[in-house]
């Protein structure tokens, strides 16, 4: 990566433009054409520096309900299981940890009972007990990451 590669990581995670052509808006901040920039950006996510291009929403703030959960899943069992879960359109995150609950998600769903029910379908597919831990506060820090030398 070079310096021009890193201010295009700082832009896309902390101000991507909303426009009808952002990468012509953000190549504009780097010195580049709107091709040269998205060449540089499917380079980045071809080399599996940048994971995924998407936008994040305040889930409650939408009327949505989001809940952590961990699981204790024989080896054995981990792929069928993470199969399961992650096949779930509300699951956020999935984590193997080296722990007892060894697998830790998050699901949203529209609402207490519809995360209760899809729980419980995950469960009665894998024969995995999951544990809910619906959140009373939410601490939602922000994460950048400067690239900027």
């Amino acid at each position: 990566m070079d310096a021009t590669d890193k201010r295009i990581l700082d832009i896309i995670q902390t101000g991507f433009p909303i426009t009808s052509r952002p990468y012509e808006a953000i190549g504009r901040d780097v010195g580049l054409t709107e091709a040269e920039t998205l060449a540089r950006i499917r380079a980045l996510t071809a080399s599996g520096i940048i994971r995924r291009i998407g936008a994040n929403f305040q889930s409650a703030r939408i009327g949505f309900k989001s809940t952590l959960c961990a699981a204790s899943v024989p080896p054995e069992q981990l792929d069928a299981f993470t199969g399961v879960v992650n096949a779930h359109p509300g699951v956020t995150h999935n984590y193997l940890r080296d722990h007892a609950y060894n697998i830790w998600f998050t699901m949203i769903g529209s609402s207490r009972e519809a995360i209760r029910d899809a729980l419980a379908a995950i469960t009665d597919q894998t024969g995995i007990p999951i544990l809910n831990l619906p959140a009373d506060r939410l601490f939602k820090i922000r994460v950048d990451f400067s690239m900027s030398d």
